[in-house]
Parts: structure tokens; sequence; C-alpha cells
């Protein structure tokens, strides 16, 4: 059995096609497929995180509404930016988050990918201190946050408060139980990935590794899901850990899917430079669902983690996207045994 959701990037553009013209329709239309989603027994409705671009945002308003309209789906991002991020103030809005969506909130965090703009989190106020880069300054960040979702108490109360205070040192509020242990990071090597494992946190392996070893993406990605696992347990947490990782199938099944994927996927991993770093990119897979199904089986690190996140063409719409999920839930996930 496998924990089966979508990633949304959101995008919108008034380029011929798309369906989402506005921050308006992305943001509403994000609502509305993660309630069809649900509908159709998926397990998860995440979203991407950029800033300064025609994409999803600021994402705890969304959340929120995601966690009002539904009742059953998991939550989540992949993944908020932490060198963006004032810890406390994200805390608060994801324990309410996460109290609005009864405890249904699962927060991908990371270190960020290449952006828009040059240093854009310096025009939201944050710097990385004096020999201290900007992914240490996401760690930093992401530190203090785990603290406070914990529910330390750190805070001393006035002793001539507006309101009435409980007794000793006072936390955060609203406050979550539970938030803590659905927290990930978004890894893009296997170092990060035993990092990850050593904080406590669940692993979002990214979409990409920066590193490349010359071995198929899926395989270098299933090491690192092991890496994970095992500095997991040597780590002494009490709890199992979670894995996800994303993956763009489309099973075609219609003509609608055949004018959109028809010529099939990328059959094989790309190599690349990301911000200077050699990087290697996972296939992706576009086929009717029997042959869908034969090569799945051969993607080690889907077989390895509890969690596939579907990433879905999201200026397609509601209703293509939920057909996009449908897909895979009845004529792939069966055979594959995810269901």
């Amino acid at each position: 059995m496998k924990n089966i959701g979508f990633l949304s990037f959101g995008h919108w553009s008034s380029s011929p096609g798309s369906q989402t013209r506005t921050a308006a329709d992305t943001l509403l239309q994000s609502i509305d497929l993660a309630v069809a989603a649900e509908e159709l027994g998926a397990d998860g409705a995440y979203f991407r995180v950029h800033h300064f671009a025609r994409q999803l945002g600021s994402p705890f308003p969304l959340l929120s509404a995601v966690g009002a309209k539904t009742n059953r789906i998991e939550i989540g991002t992949g993944v908020i930016d932490m060198r963006y991020e004032n810890p406390m103030y994200m805390a608060e809005d994801a324990g309410a988050a996460d109290l609005i969506a009864g405890g249904r909130l699962q927060l991908g965090l990371s270190r960020g990918s290449p952006e828009q703009v040059i240093d854009g989190y310096r025009h939201f106020g944050y710097a990385p201190a004096e020999g201290e880069s900007d992914a240490d300054m996401a760690r930093r960040h992401t530190d203090v946050f785990l603290q406070v979702v914990e529910g330390t108490q750190f805070a001393q109360p006035n002793p001539a408060p507006m309101f009435p205070n409980p007794p000793g040192l006072l936390r955060v509020e609203p406050y979550s139980a539970g938030l803590r242990d659905r927290i990930w990071w978004g890894a893009g090597s296997r170092a990060t990935a035993e990092w990850t494992a050593q904080q406590g946190m669940n692993l979002m392996s990214s979409t990409l590794l920066t590193e490349d070893t010359g071995i198929p993406f899926h395989k270098l990605q299933a090491e690192q899901i092991q890496r994970f696992r095992d500095a997991w347990a040597t780590a002494g947490h009490a709890r199992e850990p979670r894995v996800s990782v994303s993956r763009s199938i489309f099973a075609i099944t219609d003509d609608r899917d055949r004018a959109y994927f028809g010529r099939g996927g990328q059959e094989s991993d790309q190599v690349g430079i990301i911000d200077g770093t050699t990087a290697r990119f996972g296939r992706s897979y576009a086929d009717e669902p029997d042959k869908l199904i034969e090569q799945l089986r051969e993607d080690q690190a889907i077989a390895d983690a509890d969690t596939l996140l579907l990433t879905v063409p999201n200026q397609l719409g509601v209703e293509y996207n939920a057909h996009v999920i449908e897909s895979i839930l009845t004529h792939v996930a069966p055979a594959l045994g995810w269901r």
C-alpha cells in the first residue's frame, strides 16, 4: 500500500491553452483540485512554493482553505524555502492551518531551489550571518521552527499582561500537538538525507539530485532513501519515518491524453548544471496503462518510498488534472500493489 497524492507547482499565465490566467485562478483551482482528489480517493494535496514568480507563493492561506474544504486528505508543501521564513510567525501560521485541517498538515521544508531574482530572501529581510551561507541560514531558521512547533516554552511572561497567563514560560500559540512529527525536509543529496534523519524530519526526496554518480536517477534516489533510513535508525528516533518521491506519470487512456502526452515520457534521466553543481533529473512516464505498469515496476525509488506525489500540469485545469489522478488510481495503482 502506498500514499498517493498530487504535487502542483501552481503556475499561471496568459499563454494559449492555460486555464489558470491569474493568481486567483490558480489559488481557487488548487482548492477545487484538492477536493476532487479527496473524492477520488487520493491521499494528499501538496503545493510547491516559489517567490517572485507567477506560481504559488504564501502557502498558509491556501493550506487553511484546503483544510476547511476537505475532511481526510493530507495537505502539504513541497517545499517551503526556509531562507525566506520568519520561523516564529511561520509556527503560528502552521499551527493555525493544522488545527483548521484537524491535524492533516504535512509540511515540506528545504533550503529552496534556484530563484527568480538574485538573493530574493534579502528582500524579505533575511541575510546570512558572517561566515554563514544561505543554506546555513535556512537550516538555522528550520532549527528554530522545529523547536517552536514542538511546543517549547521559552518566553518570559509579562508580570502585568493584558490577559491572564498560564503559569511558567510561554510558547507560541496556537500550538498543534503532533505537527512536529509531520515536518519533512526536501533533500537533494545523500548527505542531506542523512542530516534530515538526524534532525528527526521525514524525507521528501527531491525531483532532482545535486550529484551524479553515473547510475540511473531512481537507483541513486533509492540509495539516498536507504541512507536516510540507516541514519534514522542510528539516531534512535522512536517513531517510523516517512519518505516521499515525486514523479510525472501520465496514463494515456483517451484522446486528450494522446494529444498532450502521446509522444511518451522523457524515457531517460537528464544531467545538467544547477547553481554551478552537477545535477541528475529523473525521467517522466507517459504511456498506455499496461506499458506504464511495467515501466514503473523498474523504478526502485518509488518502490522504496511510502508516499508518491504525482506532479500535475495545473494549467490544464481541474477537470483534466482530476482525470490524470483518477487514471493512476484506477488503471495503474492496483496492478502495482499501491492500492
